[in-house]
């Protein structure tokens, strides 16, 4: 088995490092001080900088203006770029905007293509997708209650949403309602192409996570549709295909999140590290000296490159044969690399102190927006159940294999 990485892959990933140090890094401490509506320049020249780098859109197809890369290749950049909140930002790669790219790039028509998706990937402006709903389990969308009404020419949307990242200064929004409440529980659903402009459209607030509304890119909104109209043609994809485009758009989403934890993990192991040698206790003495401190740093470098190696071979998989053919490990890296996640930056807060609860660092900012990576695209226990009944089922009496 060889696991080298590919000279333009290693030389794709050198640069990336180096745009991160020379741009991202030093800006981070600023945008996180002052907040996103207040660093609108600062990322425009952060955008600038990753366009001159030849590191834009790297989630995209070459004839989208895109990379071009293969899952396993994006899926470690993403963790070169998951080292701040702002690297996949800065890089048009950022969720949801990406997912949303993705299937606006495989579902839309020309005309949606020029209205939403090319200004999109120009940069020009940001999306959100609203499927998760304050009255019905996440954990089963099959329940939605969001209806989208076919009247005449128009759609008539009416329901609530929550948890729709970016919904603050998006312009549309990708929504998935009930079109049709007969149909059975996978075929209920469409997905529509909203403008948030658009009359009966409604981002009620920006729901508080851990004490933080947060804003712009960096939120997740509570929104309300009234007798909100849309014509037929904001149809995205075929009728009541919502749960086949959610699928598609979960699927390379989760190899994206999984290498962007690791990266984070990468970057709070770094600064453990750094502060197990430099913290002193007493003189002479300092936090590495601890055995303890030194147990947490071998157990977080092994899980992380543990982690690191499911998920690619998960990459490598989907990219060989295709996402049916890596189900379970879909589910398992969902899992298992968020477990990791919280344990490295709960760790690392703890070596840290009381400097660890405190935003003088990036991990209090890690470890509020990172924690609904164990709920978020389905919780742990979802993709347990999931993937233990499939080991079962293989090992039934009377299954060949």
């Amino acid at each position: 088995m060889d696991f080298a990485i590919p000279p333009a892959t290693a030389a794709l990933l050198d640069r990336a490092r180096a745009f991160m140090r020379a741009h991202v890094l030093p800006a981070e401490p600023i945008v996180l001080a002052q907040g996103v509506d207040a660093s609108a320049d600062i990322i425009a020249g952060l955008r600038a900088a990753a366009r001159a780098e030849n590191l834009w859109l790297p989630q995209m197809a070459t004839e989208a203006g895109g990379l071009g890369l293969s899952l396993l290749d994006h899926g470690m950049l993403s963790e070169v770029l998951g080292a701040s909140p702002l690297g996949h930002l800065a890089c048009n790669c950022q969720a949801p905007d990406a997912g949303n790219m993705e299937i606006l790039h495989r579902y839309a028509t020309p005309a949606q293509r020029e209205r939403f998706l090319e200004p999109l990937l120009r940069g020009e402006i940001r999306s959100c997708f609203a499927m998760t709903e304050p009255d019905t389990a996440g954990s089963n969308p099959t329940q939605l209650a969001c209806t989208a009404r076919l009247d005449g020419d128009h759609y008539v949307i009416d329901g609530r949403k929550w948890f729709t990242t970016g919904a603050d200064g998006a312009a549309f929004a990708v929504v998935m309602a009930v079109t049709d409440p007969a149909a059975e529980a996978h075929r209920r659903a469409s997905m529509l192409l909203v403008p948030t402009d658009t009359p009966g459209f409604e981002r009620v607030r920006n729901v508080p996570i851990f004490g933080h509304a947060g804003a712009g890119w960096d939120s997740h909104a509570e929104l309300r549709f009234v007798a909100c109209r849309v014509p037929k043609d904001s149809l995205l994809g075929p009728t009541h295909g919502g749960f086949v485009i959610a699928q598609e758009r979960l699927g390379p989403g989760r190899i994206h999140h999984c290498m962007r934890w690791l990266g984070i993990c990468e970057r709070a192991l770094a600064m453990m590290a750094t502060r197990a040698v430099t913290r002193e206790l007493a003189p002479g003495e300092h936090l590495g000296d601890k055995q303890i401190v030194q147990a947490w740093l071998a157990e977080c470098r092994a899980r992380i490159d543990a982690a690191r190696l499911l998920v690619l071979r998960t990459a490598w998989l989907i990219d060989q044969h295709g996402f049916a053919a890596a189900r379970d490990d879909i589910s398992l890296i969902k899992f298992h690399v968020a477990e990791v996640l919280s344990e490295v930056l709960d760790r690392a807060i703890q070596v840290h102190g009381a400097l660890g609860l405190t935003d003088d660092t990036v991990l209090a900012f890690f470890y509020t927006r990172e924690r609904g990576a164990r709920i978020y695209d389905g919780p742990d226990e979802v993709h347990k159940v999931a993937a233990a009944r499939r080991i079962l089922a293989r090992h039934r009496p009377g299954r060949a294999g």
